[in-house]
């Protein structure tokens, strides 16, 4: 970052994104194409920022993201993370309706949690996908392993919960030794035993960093890399087998430079007593920044190129260093705490190994005040402020902390307390208000619309073929799947509109209007339906009491629940042609859209577009086509909130 750049902060971090980048080409080399990969993103990412780091993982190709926690978790989902997100640490009874609300994925080590979540998950309507935990020496999480397939094969028999990975730890990793082999002994029998059961579990998995690095052969299906994604090695002689760059750096600014007289004392206890005229630089940073306590009198920090001894304790906020031997140093002179300045470079080994630590422990507490500042390509791009965190200690207690912080900025945004209680109520009550409702998000939505003529061949009636147009839509969008059969529903009525988006199953509505002689039976057909490109069967289709019912659905659907796919409805109906308009609506928060209206062939004319759309970007881009479309695009980096939408209006 420019100086500019970097005076609002007092200290910060910085996250260099393309060395994360190098990292995880690395880490391809070295697993291969077939292997998939987990982002451990526990603990803010070790501290270097949790939502920015996953959002880059998953454009690296990660498959996963794993978290220590349902509060971790639930800190990616609402920034809008929707990649399957595991929890690694066994899960407690208390985070079960976050996890089933928030579509994370459990390591179950317990029959009796098992049987819970299932009975959660059934009341809700999912199927819960859920990793097993082996203890095969690390004795800490998972279920002994001379229990392990006994209780791994009572769990797959729950209807509502899917065994979609098992996996365990190893003790020792970061070094080749004969009790890493013991384990992957005992791991290998477990896996032999379930196929022997007949349980088929698709992701089996136990390599974490130092495993990747040591032991490549134990790969299996998928990988946990954690610290060296951060570009850390996991031990002295892990370093030979891997280029990886450090992708964090802790820096402030020199605050304060005075001179002072031999025998003067500084800081906390008076453990530092000059012995010559010295020259002290203030530094604003602190053991409160996790610059720890124990780092008095031995640690160092970069000033102009150069390293400059800590003079003194370290106190909450503040550290003072010896720069006389660095004359030139003023007020305002970066000052790198971990890092690289010019050739010199401290590192987060260094100072583990001055305060008898782990590098672990220093990524994760070092800046834990300061700003994250994303750099792409050496320049700053995104910013995570302060205090950016989002603990969640209670799924009651912090939702409503949440829905009041919501409520809140509206009124601040809208300067009026009853305007912003207004949109708050409306819109957000809508969507999040039921307490069965998971949160629904989608991305890249498409809506093609296109009118024609009926050709009498569609349309034997004349009078039908002067009245009305043919119109076809296309639906397309990406999102988690929650059903494995699913609903789309033909209403007559806004009364059977409404019960249709009342029922969790139904995956699309239509409002069937624009002719009294209409009837859904007849005038409304479902053409197609795809999940990520592959036909799904219509199961049947009736009428009810709440409209026109067609189901779709297949058995292999079940594998994907809570998982993101590929959606594409396409429908066929009738539009009376004097109607003159035709709406189109999003009724789940959208990234991304692209809505187009052809009609040439038909004798229509002068169409204009009338939008509503909330969010970031008032009003999409349009491009018309005179005499055959309009097309309204939003690119994927920008949220639609619900009840936006166009209504195409035309004249004959």
């Amino acid at each position: 970052m420019t100086q500019k750049e970097q005076q609002g902060y007092r200290n910060w971090v910085e996250v260099d994104l393309g060395s994360f980048a190098a990292n995880w080409a690395e880490m391809r080399r070295l697993v291969g194409p077939e292997v998939k990969i987990m982002q451990v993103v526990k603990a803010d990412a070790y501290g270097h920022g949790a939502i920015e780091i996953s959002n880059a993982a998953i454009e690296n190709g990660a498959a996963c993201l794993g978290v220590a926690n349902a509060d971790e978790g639930v800190q990616l989902r609402v920034s809008g993370i929707t990649a399957p997100v595991v929890i690694l640490s066994p899960a407690t009874g208390s985070e079960i309706d976050q996890i089933i609300k928030y579509t994370l994925t459990p390591s179950v080590s317990d029959i009796g949690f098992a049987r819970e979540l299932q009975k959660r998950a059934k009341k809700a309507g999912v199927r819960t996908p859920i990793h097993c935990e082996v203890d095969t020496g690390m004795g800490r999480g998972g279920t002994m392993q001379t229990e392990a397939c006994r209780i791994i094969g009572e769990i797959a028999g729950l209807a509502n919960l899917c065994v979609e990975g098992v996996f365990t730890h190893f003790a020792e990793s970061e070094i080749p030794s004969s009790y890493n082999d013991q384990q992957w002994r005992s791991f290998q029998e477990i896996l032999a035993t379930l196929a022997g059961q007949g349980l088929a579990i698709p992701l089996r998995h136990i390599a974490n960093s130092g495993a990747i690095l040591n032991y490549p052969q134990y790969c299996l299906d998928m990988v946990r890399p954690g610290i060296m994604s951060y570009g850390i090695y996991p031990s002295p002689e892990t370093r030979p087998k891997a280029a990886l760059s450090p992708v964090m750096s802790f820096k402030t600014r020199v605050v304060l430079v005075k001179e002072f007289p031999a025998g003067y004392s500084i800081g906390y206890g008076r453990t530092y007593i000059t012995r010559r005229p010295t020259r002290i630089a203030t530094l604003p940073v602190g053991y409160g920044d996790g610059f720890g306590w124990l780092l008095s009198n031995q640690g160092e920090a970069l000033i102009r190129g150069r390293r400059a001894p800590i003079a003194g304790r370290i106190s909450m906020d503040m550290c003072t260093l010896d720069v006389s031997h660095i004359p030139e140093c003023a007020i305002g002179d970066e000052a790198v705490l971990m890092g690289e300045q010019g050739s010199e470079g401290i590192t987060a080994d260094e100072i583990a190994a001055k305060v008898r630590s782990i590098s672990y422990e220093i990524l994760c507490a070092l800046g834990k005040r300061a700003p994250r500042v994303f750099l792409h390509k050496g320049r700053a791009g995104r910013v995570e402020p302060r205090l950016r965190r989002i603990f969640i200690p209670d799924e009651e207690k912090s939702i409503a902390r949440i829905d009041s912080i919501v409520r809140h900025c509206f009124q601040t945004r809208a300067r009026n307390e009853e305007l912003g209680d207004a949109i708050y109520y409306e819109m957000f009550e809508t969507l999040f208000g039921k307490e069965d409702r998971q949160l629904e998000l989608r991305d890249d939505f498409t809506y093609a619309i296109r009118v024609t003529e009926f050709t009498p061949a569609e349309e034997p009636d004349a009078q039908v073929r002067q009245d009305y147009f043919k119109v076809t839509t296309r639906a397309e969008y990406t999102k988690a799947l929650r059903n494995a059969r699913f609903l789309i529903g033909c209403a007559k009525d806004n009364e059977q509109l409404a019960s249709f988006f009342a029922d969790k199953r139904c995956e699309y509505r239509w409002l069937l209007n624009g002719g009294a002689h209409l009837a859904a039976e007849r005038d409304f057909r479902v053409n197609r339906v795809q999940v990520d490109g592959a036909d799904v069967p219509i199961v049947r289709a009736e009428s009810t009491a709440r409209g026109f019912e067609v189901w779709c659905g297949a058995e292999e659907l079940a594998g994907r629940l809570n998982r993101q796919v590929r959606m594409a409805i396409e429908i066929e109906t009738k539009k009376l042609k004097s109607n003159g308009l035709f709406s189109a609506y999003l009724v789940y928060p959208t990234r991304g859209m692209e809505i187009s209206f052809r009609y040439d062939g038909t004798g229509i004319k002068n169409v204009r577009d009338i939008g509503f759309f909330a969010g970031k970007h008032p009003y999409p881009e349009v491009t018309r086509e005179q005499g055959k479309s309009v097309t309204l695009r939003l690119g994927n980096d920008a949220w639609i909130f619900p009840t936006s939408g166009v209504t195409f209006i035309w004249e004959l």
